[in-house]
């Protein structure tokens, strides 16, 4: 079971939250490091607020693009 943790950045639509991941990537030739972002949209039942840091994990599909819930 897939866990990420991540920043909650939007709670605009009902019952869901989306959450920003940040990762650290490695350039291949020149091995300098940056940060990638990756937004999901996840099912929110708690009510959980702009800025919480969250766990979340992969889930049954709640819609097209929710695929995810908030632990």
């Amino acid at each position: 079971m897939k866990i990420f943790i991540g920043k909650v950045v939007g709670t605009k639509m009902a019952k869901t939250a989306v959450v920003s991941v940040e990762r650290v990537v490695i350039h291949p030739l020149y091995k300098k490091r940056f940060k990638r972002d990756r937004k999901y949209q996840v099912h929110d039942e708690k009510g959980v607020k702009i800025g919480d840091v969250v766990k979340f994990a992969a889930s049954k599909p709640y819609s097209k693009t929710k695929k995810w819930r908030i632990l």
